[in-house]
């Protein structure tokens, strides 16, 4: 439908709660970021299954839902008309950068973190041979989970894996769940599942689940 394309607004929307990777209330939005979201914007989003929202106090908490994690590692459009949303989510992006992805990394500073992309990817994508699973599992779960031990479900894990196999990212999670202080569980209250989690669901011990901790 011409009307579920996004506007300016609505894709930096998207990125800051990608950013901020929790619930943030519509007046933190405009506080910290200049970011207005309008009712329209809202509904929209909320129709197209990218983001829920609910009341709290005099304002309204907004959480980016497994849809929209899909949704940002697609191409988001901004316009020159979008400058101002652009800015907001550029600001979100560094914030996130600089407060958790460094933090976490273990590196100094930006320029060391990103020194250490494999040169090998600056000549082609790598095949899931080459790559060292465990560690890009536990780096796009150390990026998605609030603190250590956090559950972060598979649905928001598996588009930073998309270019490896299904069949490759499966075994790494099985032997992932073998490892002390990982944990890989069904959600309990099955009707909270959307057709994205089944989908992204991994089939051990005879069960699906849908839920990873990592630190425990």
């Amino acid at each position: 439908m011409a009307d579920d394309k996004l506007i300016a607004s609505e894709s930096a929307l998207l990125v800051v709660l990608m950013a901020e990777a929790r619930e943030v209330l519509q007046t933190e939005l405009q506080e910290r970021y200049g970011l207005v979201v309008r009712k329209p914007s809202r509904d929209k989003l909320v129709r197209l299954r990218y983001l829920s929202s609910r009341k709290s106090g005099r304002s309204i908490a907004l959480t980016l839902e497994d849809d929209g994690w899909v949704r940002v590692q697609k191409d988001l459009d901004f316009k020159a008309r979008g400058a101002a949303a652009l800015g907001a989510a550029l600001t979100a992006l560094q914030a996130a950068l600089r407060d958790r992805v460094l933090a976490r990394s273990g590196c100094a500073s930006l320029a060391e973190l990103f020194a250490l992309t494999d040169v090998r990817a600056l000549s082609a994508a790598p095949s899931a041979s080459d790559q060292d699973l465990r560690v890009r599992v536990k780096t796009a779960y150390d990026a998605l989970a609030e603190a250590p031990g956090a559950w972060v479900g598979l649905a928001r894990l598996r588009p930073f894996l998309a270019d490896v196999p299904r069949e490759a990212v499966d075994e790494t999670l099985r032997l992932l769940s073998r490892e002390s202080g990982v944990n890989i569980v069904p959600e309990s209250n099955q009707k909270m599942l959307t057709e994205t989690d089944a989908q992204a669901a991994l089939h051990i011990g005879g069960q699906d689940k849908h839920l990873l901790a990592i630190g425990v």
